[in-house]
């Protein structure tokens, strides 16, 4: 997977859910091949997408997109 790939992905998957998913909801439901985010990809998308990751009940980072 390319990483164009992988933005489209998460992109649509956040997109869908504004609410937010976890890395392993993400993972799951577009079957993304990575045990965990490549923290490369992940800063390019917090600048090029607006991904945003929070703290929620646990350890889990609830992903999603910038509002603004």
């Amino acid at each position: 997977m390319r990483f164009e790939e992988f933005k489209t992905a998460i992109r649509t998957a956040l997109i869908q859910h504004p609410e937010g998913l976890t890395w392993k909801e993400l993972k799951d439901l577009e079957t993304l091949p990575y045990k965990t985010p490549c923290p490369t990809w992940v800063a390019q998308l917090e600048s090029e997408i607006g991904l945003i990751r929070k703290r929620r009940k646990g350890n889990a980072l609830i992903w999603e997109l910038n509002k603004d």
